[in-house]
């Protein structure tokens, strides 16, 4: 039996989702509630069918869309840890990176460096030095950036030239949050298009790095179709403008960002047609301009993982006030789940044990942390919530785990990752005795021993 809220909540919910004969909600084949029993709460769930269905669904799309050659990155900042860079590797990804310690953890998990493409505006000389090491190809954000590798190569002796793309900001503006635009001009990222006669002249007087491509990114969580559709007119014009200088760049990557639904009212297109229309009209721009087409690299990450995963919360306390509303909390929150304070952001939540009971009461669900921002959803309609309950809010596998802290030194939580019937964790539960592991206090200032 679907229950009412599982039937009105199925494409926010994993694949996988269902009720079972107890009136409890399965992900995986996996009861919630017994996963909570097991490896405790909060609980971040991932389903290993929902991410591989997302992963095939980009590649096989692109493969029959697109006349040339492709690549899809899954952009790891989204949810990085060994068992999320193993997963899109077997299905043939690649991983976009954007620290030394997502490229390590790339790397660990088995990904061969030259399916990694390491961004970031800021990256280190120890970054830049370890990525010239593994040879994973460098997508360069900045001048200081371009004059450090080559310096770098001119000092080093390299089996290989080391792979370069460039990164500019395309101008191009987006309807979403304000933090997760990246392709207007008044960007941290990228270089101004302005520059790129200049970018062109540098690459030439550097032969020694291998000047594989251009690269253009305009944001997160977008439902809209035709600024992607602008992004490839503008990445083709930089092409040509490259292919006339005589540097024969190959790859054009035009980012990621195909927003979710998180609430019901999200209504972003499906990942085939979004990959159906960046190929023609990316293989459309090429033809006018008579360009062979290039090899074209997307890079999902919320769209593969985000939808994957659910967290599981335990519930405690209810406070009403009567004639506003009523809180409930829970045992995570801001630390688990930054994105509410963060953008605003908004969630389904459900029942897990009670999947079969109507949602009658509209609730606050709060946080534990010492913060009065700390509210997951601000308005949640449920079954009459009580202590011992447990609350699971969907669609946070992207940017949950990633963007956890310690607030309050509170432990970050486990995650499983559930297939036919089975559950592994794939992150233990941090412990107190974690939370001081790095601390270290001074003589001075130890208690003195009577």
């Amino acid at each position: 039996m679907i229950s009412t809220s599982l039937a009105a909540n199925q494409q926010i919910l994993p694949l996988t989702a269902q009720t079972n004969a107890r009136g409890h909600l399965t992900i995986g084949g996996c009861d919630v509630v017994e996963l909570v029993a097991q490896f405790g709460s909060p609980l971040y769930i991932l389903d290993e069918f929902t991410f591989r269905t997302a992963c095939r669904q980009y590649q096989e799309t692109l493969q029959r869309a697109y006349g040339g050659e492709s690549l899809v990155l899954y952009a790891s900042k989204a949810w990085n840890c060994l068992a999320t860079c193993a997963l899109a590797h077997s299905e043939g990804l690649g991983i976009d990176v954007a620290s030394g310690g997502e490229l390590y953890t790339a790397l660990s998990a088995g990904v061969p460096a030259s399916h990694i493409y390491f961004h970031g505006n800021n990256k280190s000389p120890q970054e830049l030095l370890y990525a010239l090491e593994v040879n994973c190809t460098i997508v360069a954000d900045n001048w200081l950036e371009l004059e450090r590798l080559a310096a770098y190569v001119e000092e080093h002796d390299l089996s290989t030239p080391p792979r370069v793309m460039l990164r500019l900001t395309p101008g191009i503006e987006c309807h979403t949050h304000e933090y997760i635009r990246t392709g207007h001009l008044d960007s941290k990222f990228g270089f101004d298009p302005q520059q790129f006669p200049e970018l062109l002249q540098f690459a030439k007087a550097h032969p020694e790095l291998d000047w594989v491509g251009l690269h253009a990114h305009i944001g997160s969580q977008i439902f809209e179709e035709q600024p992607h559709l602008d992004l490839c007119d503008v990445l083709v014009d930089w092409l040509a403008q490259a292919r006339a200088a005589m540097l024969p760049m190959r790859e054009l990557n035009v980012g990621g960002g195909l927003g979710i639904r998180y609430v019901e009212s999200d209504n972003p297109p499906a990942i085939a047609h979004w990959i159906k229309a960046i190929s023609h009209q990316l293989s459309q721009a090429c033809q006018q301009r008579h360009l062979p087409l290039p090899k074209l690299i997307c890079e999902p990450g919320r769209s593969i993982v985000g939808p994957a995963a659910v967290t599981a919360y335990t519930v405690g306390s209810r406070k009403v006030i009567p004639e506003l509303r009523t809180y409930i909390a829970v045992d995570g929150g801001m630390s688990d789940n930054p994105r509410p304070m963060t953008y605003q952001a908004q969630y389904t939540a459900l029942c897990a044990n009670r999947m079969t009971t109507a949602a009658t009461e509209t609730v606050r669900v709060a946080g534990k942390h010492c913060e009065s921002g700390d509210i997951l959803l601000a308005h949640a309609t449920l079954p009459p919530l009580q202590a011992n309950d447990i609350l699971v809010v969907a669609s946070t596998g992207a940017y949950n785990y990633s963007m956890a802290s310690n607030y309050n030194r509170v432990p970050r939580p486990a995650a499983v990752i559930v297939c036919d019937g089975e559950a592994n964790l794939i992150l233990q539960r941090e412990t107190y005795a974690d939370l001081v592991a790095h601390d270290v206090l001074p003589l001075r200032l130890s208690t003195p021993t009577p």
